[in-house]
């Protein structure tokens, strides 16, 4: 770990002190639960009615998405339009959204997975702000193949906003878990918490990064960028609350699955086509 890439004295005094503070209002609250609560951001969702933009009103959504693996072909184009979108750095090792293969070959009761950061992949595609996969399986005897999109679920009790102790990261109104990078220590906690691995750290920033379902696309009426990229549909969002929402009828005509339920943070992200082996 890079001396630079950790929180300041000052930032940690800050922490410190939030920390005791949030420690006081406990002991005076009648109800409580994650420090987060008290914090700053925390707050401010809770009071404004039309964050993030004027005409929106986060109360009339609740935002789900769908993946459709037998759909999926593995073109990467949803990576590539993330990092367009929201600014992710080039390099194959972070990112908001990846796709992972997963290939059954005959006589062999476990997939081999792989993803676009696979070193073999990264060779593969010329070039490290490029992403492809290889053709490492050509001339095997493949039992079954897939792709499986990932991305931040978006959980409806998240972990990361549990843990969080300056209540940097939040859940707003409409189901979408934000990170205040204003407020953020650096602490990581957030990163370890997250049974998904959809986070990672930016040293540039100091601050840690995931997928938000491109919430200033959706807030205004807009998909994410990786739903618009997708060209065989399969990525599907929508409000929830819609009952002819396409993400609605997508979770009602299609018997969906989420990864690891046994968490407890009921994900928002619902998958079709793939096996219980995918977590």
């Amino acid at each position: 770990m890079k001396t630079d890439s950790l929180p300041s004295v000052d930032a940690r005094r800050k922490f410190l002190g939030k920390l005791g503070l949030a420690a006081a209002t406990c002991a005076g609250a009648a109800v409580g639960g994650a420090l987060g609560v008290f914090a700053p951001a925390a707050a401010r969702a809770a009071a404004s009615g039309s964050f993030p933009t004027k005409d929106y009103d986060w109360t009339k959504h609740r935002w789900a998405f769908g993946v459709d693996a037998t759909k999926c072909i593995g073109c990467l184009r949803c990576v590539e339009a993330c990092k367009t979108e929201n600014s992710v750095p080039g390099n194959p090792h972070q990112f908001r959204t990846w796709v992972e293969r997963h290939v059954y070959l005959e006589g062999e009761s476990h997939a081999r997975v792989d993803s676009h950061h696979d070193a073999k992949n990264i060779a593969a595609s010329g070039a490290p702000d490029r992403y492809r996969f290889d053709n490492r399986y050509e001339g095997a005897k493949v039992d079954k193949a897939f792709f499986v999109p990932k991305l931040c679920n978006q959980c409806e009790h998240p972990a990361c906003v549990q843990v969080c102790p300056v209540g940097a990261t939040y859940q707003t109104k409409d189901g979408v878990v934000l990170i205040d990078e204003k407020h953020c220590i650096g602490c990581r906690y957030c990163v370890q918490a997250c049974p998904y691995g959809v986070r990672y750290f930016n040293e540039e920033k100091g601050v840690p990064d995931k997928c938000n379902w491109c919430y200033h696309r959706i807030t205004k009426g807009l998909q994410p960028a990786c739903v618009d990229a997708c060209p065989v549909g399969a990525r599907v969002f929508g409000n929830s609350l819609d009952r002819q929402s396409p993400i609605s009828l997508f979770i009602r005509n299609n018997r969906v699955t989420v990864l690891r339920p046994e968490s407890g943070n009921s994900p928002r992200v619902f998958y079709v086509g793939i096996d219980r082996e995918v977590n």
